[in-house]
């Protein structure tokens, strides 16, 4: 009796492992599958995002499955965009000798073949920038015309001319330039801009700045890192060096359609030469947020800031907040609309200036409100009006100040 139930407890065991097998089988297809889904969205990500050595290491561990027509395909044509004229055959010769081809796969792989697999080159863009402005405060002379001191006795103290908003019109020269250095996504860029007023010379400003950018891959998520060095100009004798450590990435959680999250961490660093205890290193992190459908394109940042003070500086560290918001239009006939708002604030830690009768502890803020309309006139030539009025308020009145700027330029973006 014990052996027929020890029989048939065998013969169950056997029936639902039986029934188990197909069970686990599809299981772990599944799992497979999901690793490989994930494992080609990455490689799309650093398609999107120029890291083409990176896509191309991803989509290695994927063409060994033979249903995976797809990511060969994508291989192939990244090794043709990098070059590699013979690994691109190999796979374009694998493929179809593989699956039966989808006519538009065929086609594709036709028009790759008769184009060719040229050998990387880095890309590049120059656009240079010509043009004509109003500007109504080029000294950010004060709102009020006297500062009033307390020495026992409330004393108005008149303001010398300098000292007031000076009205005069101006002509601007910009240079960009920005060039691959990797396949891999590295860039190098540099920026100058060079700004002569008519009859203010004393303000005419200066500005070059050069940096590079490179991604890196940690855990799943691209990591863009760059440093920025820069120079800055007034009245013909250098007035501000600057450097600038910054770190981008993507963070991967779930977003609506077309929208897209960066999270920013940065370190600045300023020095004045002709100024006395100005010296200061501003931290920053900052969430940016994109959205774009169709001609449509909003971006809005908000950051908090906190800068250290060199020993000495009127005010001691001070600590503030940053705020965005960018609306962009395609319109029809070649035009382009853009509105822009930011707003920034700083609270200093110490009073200003006690020795020079100003206790108060500095509180700014400073709003911008900008829009511009361009127009395409040919392929890379763009010409753009542009509106921006400032508006900084502070407690001390006599560093309040308004200013607006009309400018018209013209954008040339050379081949």
């Amino acid at each position: 009796m014990s052996k027929r139930i020890e029989l048939a407890g065998l013969w169950v065991a056997l029936f639902a492992a039986l029934l188990a097998a197909p069970a686990a089988q599809a299981q772990a297809d599944g799992a497979r599958e999901a690793a490989e889904a994930q494992i080609y969205q990455e490689a799309m990500e650093a398609l999107a995002e120029g890291r083409r050595t990176d896509a191309s290491e991803l989509l290695r561990r994927l063409v060994a499955n033979p249903q995976q027509a797809g990511a060969l395909l994508d291989l192939a044509l990244t090794q043709c965009g990098l070059g590699n004229a013979d690994e691109a055959e190999r796979l374009f010769a694998m493929l179809e000798t593989r699956v039966q081809l989808k006519p538009d796969m065929m086609i594709l792989i036709a028009e790759t073949r008769e184009a060719g697999c040229r050998p990387w080159k880095p890309a590049s863009t120059t656009t240079l920038t010509v043009g004509r402005g109003i500007d109504q405060n080029v000294n950010q002379g004060a709102s009020v015309s006297s500062l009033v001191v307390d020495a026992g006795v409330p004393v108005e103290l008149p303001l010398l001319p300098d000292f007031l908003p000076r009205h005069d019109q101006y002509s601007v020269l910009g240079l960009e330039h920005m060039r691959e250095l990797t396949p891999n996504g590295s860039i190098a860029y540099l920026q100058s801009q060079w700004r002569r007023n008519d009859s203010l010379r004393q303000y005419d400003t200066a500005a070059m700045f050069g940096g590079i950018e490179l991604p890196w891959r940690v855990l799943r998520t691209t990591v863009r890192t760059s440093l920025n060095l820069g120079a800055v100009t007034l009245g013909r004798r250098l007035y501000q060096r600057q450097g600038q450590l910054q770190a981008r990435v993507a963070p991967a959680i779930p977003l609506p359609a077309n929208t897209q999250l960066n999270l920013v961490a940065g370190a600045s660093w300023y020095d004045y030469p002709t100024l006395t205890n100005f010296n200061a290193l501003t931290l920053e992190g900052r969430a940016v947020l994109t959205w774009r459908d169709g001609p449509l394109f909003a971006s809005a940042n908000a950051a908090l800031l906190n800068e250290h003070a060199r020993a000495g500086r009127p005010g001691g560290n001070r600590h503030g907040n940053y705020a965005s918001l960018l609306l962009r239009r395609a319109l029809p006939a070649n035009f382009t609309a853009e509105a822009a708002w930011t707003r920034q604030s700083w609270d200093s830690a110490l009073p200003y200036a006690p020795e020079l009768l100003i206790p108060a502890v500095r509180a700014q803020r400073t709003t911008v409100a900008r829009a511009a309309l361009s127009y395409q006139l040919v392929k890379g030539q763009t010409l753009q009006l542009e509106a921006r009025a400032v508006q900084n308020k502070e407690n001390i009145p006599i560093f309040q100040y308004n200013d607006r700027v009309l400018q018209l330029s013209w954008q040339w973006q050379l081949p």
